[in-house]
């Protein structure tokens, strides 16, 4: 877990630093970081967090989410979509946590 943690803190530095070099070019950076996406790496989750008893890990999983539900592939798509767009001219060096209210939590 160490690991991964470590990953995800060294991608915000790295998108930080990223967009504060790319600036003068023109070029915006941005980080997107969601939380379960309803895909099949999610099933594989579920498997191997309760083998045999999927659809109740599935359950689990998204009553932890204040949402109740994963995000689907296309929410994720749109703030992509947006943030390569013309109307995110001014936005760059942002982090963007996808989580159905799950950073909400720990405020």
């Amino acid at each position: 877990m160490s690991a991964y943690a470590a990953s995800k803190h060294a991608v915000i530095g790295l998108n930080k630093t990223a967009a504060l070099e790319a600036a003068p070019y023109g070029v915006r950076v941005n980080a997107v970081a969601p939380s379960g996406v309803d895909t099949r790496m999610m099933r594989s989750i579920e498997t191997n967090a309760a083998k045999g008893h999927e659809d109740e890990a599935r359950k689990n999983f998204e009553a932890a989410v204040p949402l109740k539900r994963y995000a689907t592939a296309d929410e994720i798509a749109d703030l992509m979509v947006f943030l390569a767009s013309d109307k995110a001219s001014f936005i760059t060096g942002a982090y963007y946590r996808i989580d159905g209210g799950g950073a909400a939590m720990s405020a």
